[in-house]
């Protein structure tokens, strides 16, 4: 990667942490992208939003002592940014409030705008978007404290809360006995729960990527492997018990039905930088499970290894993000979103 044209280094302001249950991931995404921008062309500034709402430095160190008065402090730095990398994920991030801030400050960022990351973070709405445009979905149905009480349990279903990341707060329920308590602790993480019919398919994950150029591609589907009868949940995430492979051996006709899938979410919910569209493969086709607008960034996390598989390095996917952020259409988008 070189410098872009004979300009000074690109000053871009990576934030990591974020007051979601994923503030440690968060962390972590954030560290590797610092890490592996090319210094030769970026000029890096460390921001971390922590548990407590205060913005705080490289050194962590609290840019003042109040969530808005370290906000406000927070914006004079990122102002002098050309460009902001938002590794935050879950709600108060990647839920569109970060975006928000961001096209109100007229700052250039990395990724999806406040409509795509709020539809995507909401796992009902999104999958009304899916249905739209015809994809299938899990059927299923909310929940909320005022209704909990009349859930009743006739077959095996997932619980999950409608707003949040990492798999937090979901439960797989096939006894009716464990019912009642997998929808409280939903309730304890978001106010609103997701219950959906158990689909019986293979998990393979495609990420789709808005290049610098404007043009879209589609990185090799990624299949998670589990032992019978498990659910890739928070564990199972991070414990490394999970196995990944790439590309999923497909036939032609899944291959296509997904990368197409995946485009049409990826366009619905006005997406931009690059998502990670979740699907389980069934006799029946591809079936939505969920959409991530900024998935984990480590080196090691999902889409970083599809779309170093098909030959595009980590840290040259890094480039092409901040330079698509930076690009003049991105621009434009932002300020309409």
């Amino acid at each position: 990667m070189t410098a872009f044209g004979n300009t000074p280094r690109v000053r871009v302001a990576v934030l990591g942490g974020g007051r979601s249950a994923e503030h440690e991931v968060s962390l972590a995404s954030a560290v590797s992208v610092r890490s592996a921008l090319d210094p030769a062309v970026y000029d890096v500034v460390a921001l971390t939003i922590g548990r407590d709402g205060l913005w705080r430095d490289a050194a962590g160190q609290p840019l003042a002592d109040s969530a808005a008065a370290s906000l406000s402090a927070a914006l004079v730095v990122l102002g002098g940014c050309d460009v902001v990398f938002p590794a935050l994920h879950g709600p108060l991030g990647e839920d569109g409030t970060l975006a928000a801030l961001l096209d109100l400050a007229e700052i250039p960022y990395v990724g999806s705008g406040v409509r795509a990351g709020a539809l995507a973070m909401d796992k009902w709405a999104t999958k009304l978007v899916a249905e739209a445009v015809g994809i299938s979905v899990a059927p299923g149905f909310l929940v909320t404290a005022d209704n909990a009480h009349e859930v009743r349990f006739d077959h095996p279903v997932v619980v999950k809360p409608v707003a949040a990341g990492s798999s937090h707060g979901v439960s797989l329920v096939t006894d009716e006995a464990d019912l009642a308590p997998a929808v409280a602790a939903a309730l304890r993480i978001d106010d609103r729960v997701l219950i959906e019919d158990l689909v019986a398919g293979r998990e393979v994950d495609l990420a789709v990527l808005r290049r610098a150029d404007g043009s879209l591609v589609v990185g090799p589907p990624l299949e998670i492997l589990l032992e019978d009868g498990r659910l890739f949940d928070t564990e199972q995430k991070y414990d490394g018990g999970a196995r990944f492979v790439i590309p999923a051996p497909l036939s032609a006709e899944e291959h296509d039905a997904l990368v197409d899938a995946s485009l049409a979410l990826f366009a619905a919910l006005g997406c931009r930088g690059v998502a990670r569209c979740d699907f389980f493969l069934t006799a029946r086709g591809p079936v939505l499970n969920e959409v991530n607008t900024m998935p984990g960034m480590t080196a090691q996390s999902q889409v970083p290894k599809m779309f170093a598989h098909q030959g595009l390095a980590y840290p040259a996917l890094l480039d092409e993000l901040v330079r698509g952020a930076l690009a003049p259409d991105a621009a434009a988008e932002q300020g309409r979103r």
